[in-house]
């Protein structure tokens, strides 16, 4: 993509379908008069009252333990500098999409026009009974240590500027793990910093709580090493002046065991590198281009240890790892800041969490077999659904043990649990899915790359690194429209129906002939065949031209899924094709079978649809929880339509007990554990949160998919096509460009399966 396609990318991200991208939205009932008399007067009193009797009671009756200000004046925004307040907002909305995706924590960003440290104070000052905390962002050196420390010390909540100590504590996590990894001692290791900006003054701060020795620190700025004999050091630079008579960054690396880079990209050779001590740590983390690329430092170094701020590098210092679940676990046991013993609480519980097997579903997500502690994984993945299990408890605990939390918490595995739940209203499964694709790449024909939504979705899934599209349909066409969206790459077009396709056609029309000559199929219908798109695309899976196919935008279901039968068939030991639809609901992700396939399948149908969505949800890096639907409950109902239900769900207990399914159970109970817990307490499901939901026939399931979508405005993937020989996936008529773009993720996916199997 061009740069200027990219900005108008960007703009029109920001601007449509409305502008910005956090919105305020009410929790509480308003359809009746009533409820709006509670909401405001005359009921909006009581609360009012009682907060006025003990103002702890603003927790009790408000949002205020569960909102954060996001707090800039933009004066050192990303790596644009200083832009000024309105300019920084689209990035504190950023910073507060991030805070409610990764934890569940309510943003409102605030933007402040003064430079002067006393007025930002006191205008934070004034707002802050409206938070339960305070996330400092953007604010430039030195005023940004002065305007944390005051108002650290002048409030009674949670304060912290992530810029100074987000990279502080994930890179102090990583630091602890690859010094085990080196065998070596914090307290003997030399450091050189690069940079002396807010966060590598953080940075090195930690590093010396954990036992680095001040010195054995070397720290450069843009003028060179800050040695002790310098004019005009600000007192954090004074901090980490060295008595060492040494100017530049090559002198300073000679021996050095660690480097930590906060600075600029390129400044660190391969010279340099090699005159590190054995098993140097490097972190490069300027971005987008770090100090030294990666792919230099590990052809000069091969027993180098490297992390970057890169998410396409091994061990990315990411910021999200650590500033969400810090505020969570400050929220939760209403801390009255961010103390010491919290940030060091956070650091060992990332640096402990990478020591344990990856979960499946981050496995899945980098396309690993299993991630495990080592060189090239010394901090969580940000898709690790642990961390936030994990990293606010351990800073909960060290808020109560250090005597700044006002309130405890009792039952800390219901505390772990109520923390699981807060992931389920998010896309994370998207970004897995996606993250998963981007591992190992394959061909994907887009039969219909004449369509518009189809193109731009080819387009999204190039650029992103998801696939490598083949484009079918009309050459003129899909050229037109390629210039129309600035879809600039070079990638193949291929039109069926033109000449010069002929010996293409010939050769997958003889394939055909041959294949089905006793079947009634003619020479020359072959070649008549071949000329439309489906079935040219079928054959392009078949004999090996492409890795999978995307089809069906716009055409029917019934005429797209034909020729992939008629040609493709069925995977070997499969005894039916079905398709599940993946909804994503506040809940978490909702898998529905079969929503497009078997009309009204019999007893053994619904085990086959079963076992193969079960498998499906596996290949997620999740434990199938299933529900079997009807309309009655556990044999209430004779029916047939029920009983077919209840005569699959014997038969799975009988011969596959290891599989967590039940039914046959109405939807309601299905999906409120309590309610089935209460009622049917001997049910498989009494207690746990179902994620797969089998219909007895096509119409339910359809139907309900397609409810739920539109009602709720829950993003679907799917139908994902279960049973096939080769990846095909067949889109909804109409499909949005970013529902093709996560259907093109699912069929790299499925071909990287089958091919692994195959292998």
């Amino acid at each position: 993509m061009s740069e200027e396609s990219r900005r108008k990318e960007a703009l029109v991200y920001h601007a449509k379908p409305s502008p910005g991208k956090i919105k305020v939205i009410p929790t509480k009932r308003y359809a009746t008069q009533r409820d709006l008399s509670l909401a405001y007067s005359p009921g909006v009193a009581e609360p009012c009252l009682e907060i006025d009797k003990d103002v702890n009671n603003v927790y009790k009756y408000t949002t205020k333990g569960n909102l954060v200000a996001v707090i800039s004046n933009g004066t050192a925004v990303l790596g644009l500098g200083n832009i000024g307040p309105e300019a920084s907002k689209p990035v504190m909305e950023g910073k507060g999409l991030l805070f409610k995706i990764f934890a569940d924590i309510d943003v409102f960003d605030i933007e402040v026009d003064t430079e002067d440290v006393d007025a930002f104070i006191e205008t934070v000052k004034n707002i802050a009974p409206t938070f339960g905390g305070i996330n400092l962002e953007d604010i430039k050196a030195p005023e940004a240590f002065e305007i944390e420390r005051r108002l650290k010390e002048e409030l009674d909540i949670p304060v912290m500027h992530d810029d100074q100590h987000g990279t502080a504590i994930i890179s102090a996590a990583a630091l602890l793990n690859a010094l085990e990894l080196a065998n070596k001692n914090i307290e003997n290791v030399r450091i050189v910093v690069s940079g002396a900006g807010a966060a590598a003054i953080s940075c090195t701060r930690l590093y010396q709580a954990f036992g680095a020795k001040r010195e054995h620190i070397v720290m450069l700025d843009s003028k060179g090493v800050i040695r002790d004999d310098r004019d005009n050091l600000t007192s954090q630079k004074a901090e980490f002046a060295t008595h060492r008579k040494i100017d530049t960054l090559d002198e300073a690396m000679i021996d050095a065991d660690v480097f930590i880079g906060l600075s600029m990209a390129n400044i660190v050779s391969a010279e340099m590198l090699e005159s590190m001590a054995k098993d140097p740590i490097v972190f490069a983390m300027a971005n987008p281009d770090p100090e030294i690329s990666y792919e230099l430092a590990v052809k000069t170094r091969d027993d180098i240890i490297m992390a970057t701020g890169r998410s396409d590098h091994p061990n990315q210092v990411n910021n999200v790892l650590g500033f969400p679940f810090i505020f969570r676990g400050a929220l939760d046991v209403r801390a009255t800041k961010i103390n010491e013993e919290m940030k060091m609480a956070a650091v060992e519980a990332l640096a402990q969490l990478a020591k344990t097997p990856a979960p499946e579903q981050v496995n899945v997500a980098y396309g690993e077999t299993r991630l495990t502690f080592g060189r090239e994984y010394i901090i969580p993945k940000p898709f690790d659904p642990r961390l936030i299990a994990e990293v606010p408890p351990a800073v909960a605990k060290a808020a109560i043990e250090s005597g700044v939390a006002q309130s405890s918490i009792k039952d800390w595995d219901k505390y772990k649990e109520s923390l699981l739940e807060r992931l389920g209203s998010d896309n994370k499964l998207v970004r897995l899915l996606l993250n998963r694709a981007k591992t190992n790449p394959k061909r994907v024909v887009f039969a219909e790359a004449d369509q518009l939504d189809v193109l731009k979705a080819a387009q999204i899934a190039y650029e992103e690194g998801i696939a490598h599209p083949i484009l079918l349909g009309r050459r003129e066409a899909i050229e037109r429209l390629k210039d129309e969206i600035g879809f600039e790459a070079e990638v193949p077009i291929i039109d069926p129906k033109a000449d010069s396709e002929t010996d293409r056609k010939n050769r997958y029309a003889e394939i055909y002939w041959k294949q089905n000559e006793r079947e009634g199929v003619t020479k020359y219908s072959a070649q008549k065949i071949m000329r439309e798109r489906n079935y040219f695309a079928a054959m392009m899976v078949n004999e090996g031209d492409a890795d999978a196919l995307i089809s069906g935008y716009s055409r029917s279901y019934p005429t797209v899924v034909k020729p992939m039968l008629d040609l493709i068939g069925m995977a070997k030991g499969a005894t039916r094709i079905a398709t599940t639809n993946i909804l994503l609901t506040q809940r978490g992700p909702l898998f529905l079978s079969d929503t497009a396939i078997n009309i009204d399948p019999n007893t053994e149908d619904l085990v086959t649809i079963a076992r193969m969505t079960a498998k499906t949800v596996n290949l997620f890096g999740m434990q199938p929880v299933t529900a079997m639907i009807s309309y009655s409950n556990f044999g209430s109902s004779e029916h047939a339509s029920a009983s077919k239900v209840n005569e699959a769900v014997a038969y799975l207990h009988d011969n596959f007990p290891h599989m967590i399914i039940d039914g046959e159970i109405q939807t309601d109970f299905a999906l409120n554990s309590e309610m089935l817990k209460e009622i049917f307490p001997f049910s498989k499901l009494a207690g746990r949160k179902v994620n797969t939901l089998i219909f007895p026939n096509l119409d339910s399931a359809n139907i309900t998919y397609k409810l739920l979508k539109e009602l709720n405005n829950a993003e679907s993937i799917g139908p994902i096509m279960m049973g096939m020989k080769k990846p095909v996936h067949i889109l909804q008529l109409g499909a949005s460009v970013e529902e093709i773009v996560n259907m093109t993720a699912i069929a790299v996916i499925d071909a990287q399966e089958k091919l692994r199997k195959h292998s």
